[in-house]
């Protein structure tokens, strides 16, 4: 079984400065139920295919899958909920661990997150300077939740 350990961050502004490696990511849901999901993405000339579980912690089921991103476009334009999520996405590696830091663009312009993934969920991480508030719990930061609740739309 594919396990996703994660924990999410909002990005301090004023200590990012995003360096120049960034891919345009566009994604939709197809089915969002129970905290169960299934995504269609595209990332540059790749499409995927995801189904994630109900999460538990920071933890969940996660299966992904490669497709032609021909038939990931036609499920996007076909059979997902709009807005679709689009973002730019950062990798930076600090220390041994790989974090994934999600510009949002369109319906969710304004909204900075970072993501690591984890091996179990008590490890311990170096916080970049980057970081600020932790929102790991806070259901309103899925992608799945933005999809029907766009960030732009928040009152603050």
């Amino acid at each position: 079984m594919g396990i996703e350990i994660e924990r999410k961050f909002l990005v301090n502004l004023d200590k990012w400065f995003p360096p120049d490696n960034g891919l345009v990511y566009r994604q939709g849901y197809i089915y969002t139920i129970s905290g169960n999901t299934v995504r269609v993405r595209i990332v540059g000339a790749q499409g995927y295919l995801t189904l994630k579980g109900k999460t538990k912690g920071q933890t969940r089921s996660e299966f992904e899958y490669s497709i032609p991103v021909e038939e990931a476009e036609e499920m996007l334009q076909t059979l997902c909920d709009r807005p679709f999520i689009e973002k730019i996405r950062y990798k930076i590696l600090v220390g041994n661990l790989t974090w994934e830091v999600d510009e949002f663009l369109g319906e969710n312009k304004g909204l900075t997150m970072a993501e690591v993934e984890l091996t179990e969920e008590n490890q311990d991480i170096i916080l970049p300077e980057w970081i600020g508030e932790e929102v790991t719990d806070d259901l309103r930061y899925y992608n799945s939740y933005l999809v029907n609740n766009p960030f732009s739309q928040w009152r603050t």
